[in-house]
């Protein structure tokens, strides 16, 4: 039985905030934003093309509002697949977006680290064609 990741959770302060932040920054679609009540949205947000969803969830506590940009603990939370690493590179540094790890090469790949808004860790990463 095929199964895939549809969509992940991410803490957020605001949901407009994650919404300006995701949408002008990083070039994300915003795919939908509900109201469910006076406190809460259905907040939705994707990399163009991309199958697996962002659900932007704003803190409800304490205990949430903590682990905003900390859900991983520290290490790389999100895996940002990209056709062209030094265009989107260059977009986002341009934007401000601060890139923590110098572009690498690796096996893999080409690949970089940036923080996004939250403190949450990307790696940037354009595929290796495997022949």
């Amino acid at each position: 039985m095929p199964q895939q990741l549809g969509q992940l959770s991410l803490l957020v302060r605001d949901y407009d905030e994650a919404i300006d932040y995701y949408t002008q920054i990083l070039d994300f679609e915003l795919l939908e934003d509900t109201k469910l009540s006076e406190t809460k949205r259905w907040v939705r947000v994707s990399p163009p093309g991309s199958t697996c969803h962002l659900l932007l969830a704003k803190a409800a506590n304490e205990t949430q509002e903590r682990q905003i940009g900390f859900q991983a603990g520290g290490r790389v939370f999100l895996f940002l697949y990209t056709d062209d690493f030094w265009r989107d590179y260059k977009t986002y540094s341009d934007r401000g977006v601060e890139f923590i790890r110098e572009p690498a090469e690796e096996s893999y790949g080409t690949v970089s680290v940036f923080r996004d808004l939250y403190g949450n860790l990307w790696d940037l990463i354009e595929r290796k064609q495997i022949v």
